[in-house]
């Protein structure tokens, strides 16, 4: 029995190095046909992370109930390419891990990983075993609930406060570092940019999600430009796409619409098609 498990294990090995290798080894292979990798918070996933117990922030739910198309199903749609999305993204997330805290007063409602790790995830799907080598050429990395509202700190609602300049850049640091590790590794990030303040309707989200506070205008727009201008200035073999331009909200002021998600994921894919 034991010599058969062996024999179907190695097998099985052998077979994953035959397809990646030959993935990688044709250089002229379309950018399009490779693993896309996909991190980030609601905009990349719909669902909140369930542990080992089956707890999980909210309860569980997803955003919409089901019925809402994230970015990293778009990508999975889109004819451009040919669907072989990796997506470790969690709906909620921030970059660093943290407690769900969201409706009790205590934060003991699950957890969500941070998006070092959602990238390490990611990675060990398409990493050739026994060797430093991906199939993969691209990361999607869409914005966090960092600064956001209330829930976005693994605190009780009622002791977080709204960030400072120095947290926002703190937050900006963290995407960058992330940034720099898919650079490291020979991969290229993609980055998306907020969408337009007025396309939001953050007070109402704020209602609809059972908010202490979320985020005003004028520390929006500027989280929005230091986001914009920081990831460009310090990673410049990164893309910073302009995904969420024409926004429209699925009517809870805060996720996209099946449209603007698929003209996200078109503009993904126009690039990764254009790219080679």
């Amino acid at each position: 029995m034991t010599k058969n498990r062996n024999f179907f294990k190695n097998a099985f090995i052998c077979l994953t190095l035959s397809l990646a290798l030959n993935q990688t080894n044709h250089a002229s292979q379309a950018d399009t046909n490779k693993p896309l990798l996909v991190i980030g918070a609601s905009y990349s996933d719909g669902s909140t992370p369930f542990n080992d117990a089956l707890v999980a922030p909210l309860g569980g739910v997803s955003v919409g109930l089901g019925t809402y198309l994230s970015l990293g199903n778009a990508l999975v749609k889109n004819p451009r390419l040919a669907g072989y999305v990796v997506n470790e993204a969690q709906a909620g997330a921030t970059t660093f891990d943290r407690l769900a805290c969201n409706p009790n007063p205590s934060c003991t409602s699950g957890t969500w990983q941070g998006y070092d790790k959602q990238l390490t995830k990611a990675l060990a799907r398409v990493t050739i075993p026994g060797t430093t080598t991906t199939t993969a050429k691209f990361v999607v990395i869409t914005i966090g609930n960092d600064c956001l509202h209330s829930d976005a700190f693994g605190v009780p609602q009622n002791q977080s406060q709204p960030c400072s300049i120095t947290e926002m850049n703190n937050y900006i640091d963290r995407l960058i570092a992330v940034g720099q590790r898919i650079l490291n590794l020979g991969l290229t990030p993609i980055f998306d940019i907020y969408p337009d303040y007025h396309a939001l309707n953050l007070p109402f989200a704020a209602q609809a999600f059972g908010l202490n506070w979320i985020i005003d205008q004028h520390s929006y727009n500027t989280l929005r430009q230091l986001h914009r201008s920081r990831i460009k200035a310090a990673l410049a073999q990164a893309v910073v796409l302009d995904m969420w331009a024409g926004f429209e909200h699925v009517g809870d002021g805060l996720h996209p619409n099946d449209k603007t998600s698929r003209k996200a994921a078109e503009k993904i894919a126009k690039y990764i098609q254009q790219a080679h």
